[in-house]
């Protein structure tokens, strides 16, 4: 009975040291992104790697994301100087499932920064990946492909962007 109740021990913190290790905080490697944009190119994280990375998760049918397109564009026009110095990018992470609508809310919205979708709504890999349970969601990667921040919305993101650039 020992050796039973051991081996499960053993089975259970084997599983937590491994669900620790892909942990989404700050100090953690961000998981690698591959999907495709809406024109089929993919497109991954690890190609932005060098830039400070805003990732984006949003979708076209989630009406806080939509509301908070206008403040993301801002602060991209903002940033135009370090995007174009190659500091600074955003990646757009769509959970949608519908293709049509989602170019339709990139263009609306006048989205200037690379778009990626798998359209598989919320059983994308990414949504495990990164832990997303609600939408918007954000994660802040670093040059080395570390996350340095999670969930910064309005002021908030703006500050923390405008002061890591800033250094």
């Amino acid at each position: 009975m020992k050796k039973i109740f051991l081996f499960f021990l053993i089975i259970l913190f084997t599983e937590n040291l491994f669900a620790q290790n892909n942990e989404i905080k700050a100090g953690n490697p961000a998981p690698e992104i591959a999907l495709p944009a809406p024109d089929g190119q993919i497109i991954t994280l690890s190609s932005l790697k060098g830039k400070l990375v805003l990732i984006d998760f949003w979708a076209s049918w989630c009406p806080p994301c939509v509301k908070e397109q206008p403040e993301l564009n801002a602060l991209y026009e903002k940033q135009s100087k370090n995007v174009k110095a190659g500091k600074f990018e955003i990646l757009g992470v769509s959970i949608d499932k519908n293709k049509e609508n989602w170019e339709k809310a990139i263009k609306r919205f006048k989205i200037p920064w690379p778009q990626v979708s798998d359209l598989k709504f919320w059983k994308s890999p990414v949504t495990s990946d990164y832990g997303i349970e609600d939408l918007p969601f954000n994660v802040i990667v670093d040059e080395q492909g570390i996350i340095v921040a999670i969930n910064l919305h309005g002021k908030k993101l703006e500050d923390f962007i405008d002061h890591y650039l800033d250094k």
